[in-house]
């Protein structure tokens, strides 16, 4: 692929908590439409490492090239940058006091300073999309917890942001509401969205990415196609991670 392809870049990435070194150099290029999923098991960084991508998290050393920019320097506009990554968390951080549509259009009528019926329109036309238009003027308490996760994905897209940004987005939901988040997923990566996938869903690794990561104690330790790895992966700890989820 050629470079003018790849939308984000990290080269040497590492990230340490005090004395624990939680990502030990991560050099990996995310090109446009790319859907990467990341997995792993628990505590080996994949969240510290999508976290560091916008920076939530800043990295102890190494790059973070966006669009050829690379967000670790100081002089960076990281505000405009994150306006360009949604970003979909385990939590919905939805604002309990405003109504659903509220939440949809602040960031782009503050940050953006789109007008406000121009924000309603579009915040209105992807709530349709993932068929929660009738709930435009509910409040949070009053969805289900995949209706919540389907909110917070469209306030990520009332953005327009390029790439999407997924940590864990079912695993606090109940297993009958996962499908149902999962499938806007889908739509997304078939509109060709560029994303970047923490999940512990594989079948939905297996169906939807280009490309898997997995990473092990701070490190991508195998990379390939869904087919690669699910169907002959390389390294024993892949093997062994497989054995026990799949």
């Amino acid at each position: 692929m050629e470079n003018k392809n790849i939308v984000i870049s990290t080269k040497d990435l590492k990230k340490d908590f005090e004395n624990l070194q939680v990502l030990c150099g991560i050099d990996v290029d995310i090109y446009k439409g790319d859907v990467v999923c990341v997995i792993g098991a628990s505590g080996s960084g994949k969240s510290t490492f999508l976290r560091c991508l916008n920076l939530l998290e800043k990295p102890t050393s190494g790059s973070i090239l966006f669009d050829g920019e690379d967000l670790t320097q100081a002089k960076v506009d990281l505000n405009l940058h994150r306006q360009k990554m949604g970003m979909v968390f385990q939590q919905f951080n939805l604002f309990p006091h405003l109504t659903i549509l509220q939440n949809l259009t602040l960031a782009p009528m503050m940050l953006k300073k789109i007008p406000r019926a121009q924000a309603e329109e579009k915040a209105m036309a992807l709530l349709a999309r993932v068929g929660l238009d009738d709930r435009a003027a509910s409040y949070p308490n009053q969805l289900s917890g995949g209706q919540k996760q389907r909110v917070a994905i469209v306030r990520a897209l009332c953005m327009e942001p390029e790439v999407m940004l997924f940590d864990e987005p079912t695993s606090a939901l109940d297993p009958e509401m996962v499908g149902e988040v999962l499938d806007v997923m889908k739509e997304l990566a078939e509109d060709g969205m560029t994303m970047v996938v923490v999940t512990h869903e594989m079948g939905f690794a297996r169906e939807v990415a280009d490309r898997i990561l997995f990473i092990d104690q701070g490190i991508i330790l195998e990379e390939g196609s869904p087919e690669e790895f699910f169907g002959n992966p390389k390294m024993p700890r892949t093997k062994d991670f497989l054995s026990k989820v799949l």
